[in-house]
């Protein structure tokens, strides 16, 4: 396909939600007038076995430059330590090598697994990483998701939830400058206390997936929820009742809880057309959910192929593989089931490869983004003042001309040269 084509195909599919969005939640607003999303990418990484990993590491940096030179504001990137597909076993090492590659996106630990770190030597780790990063790092905090990991460890995945709780509250009172004594089966903290303080008030976000453990804890502490499984058709359902138990929490504890710091996770990607976007994710969309039917539950699937697989996840509303137009409809779902939020994180899971996943990317920015950030109406409107003046502005450009031409004429004694404009 030509360029040109492309363009027209993009065109083609953009629809009437590139346009105007008919809701108007009350946090957002209309295409994002009250509160503008912001956007991200959630990287775990899922990389196929059978190739280099030092090679994919490296173009996951390479992906953290392209999204900033995008103007993607987030990029989380995960902790996980077995199964040959999540290859990254820390992400604030990651971040530190990103951050010198990075010019403003934000990096974010997504997330470490509290079960797995002492509280104080994690939390030391992340401020070192604030002051290199000059407070563009972000925290996420979770249970771990990998049984196999948990296992390694001899950590029984039942308790890594409430290990998890008990980490966390010693970090946030380490983050507020206290002095810290704990002790618990699995740690003891004498005295603790961080040597620095944080450069910045970075954003801190606690995963959560269909239980109501992780809008529990972040509402009880006031921070940010990072809904990993938000297009889930359970998760999606329990998008408002997170939010309220968020709030609920929030008021008991005497803190308060703030939609713009709730991110959303979602599979997504997008081509020129949906056909298109349909053979690019034949790489690898098959490869990743089958991993992940091994690692974390799953939905059964009445689908029995590819294509049917692709229909049903789009029909359901557990992902897009498609267009623009499909993309920003789904975002749109997702703010009027919520009641509004404030990140969008596009899973990044290696669905297609590298060459057609960057080009996502690129009309994800072109066309979805600035959708959700009230930036494409102006350009609109002025475009529309302009060619529906039946062409006045070129008459008195015309117009102009002609008086000059006939000025320098009047000058030189000359006759007066036919005019330019209609008369």
């Amino acid at each position: 396909m030509s360029l040109e084509a492309d363009r027209r195909s993009v065109r083609n599919v953009r629809g009437d939600h590139m346009t105007d969005s008919s809701a108007d939640a009350d946090f957002n607003g209309a295409n994002g007038s009250k509160h503008p999303l912001k956007f991200g990418v959630f990287l775990p990484p899922m990389h196929p076995t059978g190739q280099n990993p030092t090679l994919s590491m490296h173009r996951d940096l390479k992906l953290a430059e392209h999204l900033d030179e995008l103007g993607f504001d987030e990029f989380w990137v995960g902790e996980h330590h077995s199964s040959g597909f999540e290859t990254i076993a820390s992400p604030e090492v990651f971040i530190a090598a990103a951050a010198q590659r990075t010019q403003r996106i934000k990096l974010g630990t997504g997330v470490n697994s509290l079960p797995y770190h002492h509280p104080l030597i994690l939390a030391d780790r992340i401020l070192m990483l604030d002051h290199l990063t000059k407070g563009r790092m972000m925290f996420g905090a979770g249970p771990g998701q990998l049984a196999s990991d948990a296992a390694m460890l001899g950590i029984v995945v039942d308790e890594q939830r409430r290990m998890m709780e008990e980490a966390f509250e010693v970090i946030m009172a380490l983050f507020r400058g206290e002095t810290v004594s704990a002790e618990t089966d699995w740690f003891k903290v004498v005295e603790g206390r961080l040597q620095l303080r944080p450069y910045s008030n970075f954003d801190i976000a606690v995963a959560a997936s269909i239980s109501p453990s992780g809008p529990k804890l972040a509402g009880r502490h006031g921070v940010g929820l990072l809904s990993v499984a938000a297009t889930n058709p359970a998760g999606f359902e329990n998008l408002a009742g997170h939010w309220k138990v968020m709030e609920e929490q929030a008021a008991e504890a005497g803190r308060t809880v703030d939609r713009g710091k709730w991110r959303m996770m979602g599979p997504m990607h997008i081509a020129e057309s949906e056909q298109q976007a349909l053979d690019d994710c034949r790489y690898g969309f098959e490869r990743v959910i089958d991993y992940l039917g091994h690692v974390i539950p799953t939905a059964p699937s009445a689908a029995t192929d590819y294509e049917g697989r692709i229909r049903e996840m789009n029909d359901t509303g557990a992902g897009v593989v498609g267009t623009p137009d499909m993309a920003i409809a789904q975002i749109q779902r997702l703010i009027d089931q919520s009641g509004g939020f404030g990140t969008y994180l596009v899973f990044g899971g290696d669905l297609a490869d590298w060459p057609a996943t960057l080009r996502s990317y690129e009309l994800f920015a072109q066309y979805v983004m600035p959708h959700f950030q009230d930036q494409l109406a102006p350009p609109q409107q002025s475009y529309d003042w302009i060619v529906g003046t039946n062409h006045q502005f070129v008459l008195q450009t015309l117009h102009a001309i002609d008086k000059s031409r006939q000025d320098y004429a009047a000058e030189r004694g000359e006759d007066a040269p036919e005019l330019l404009s209609p008369q």
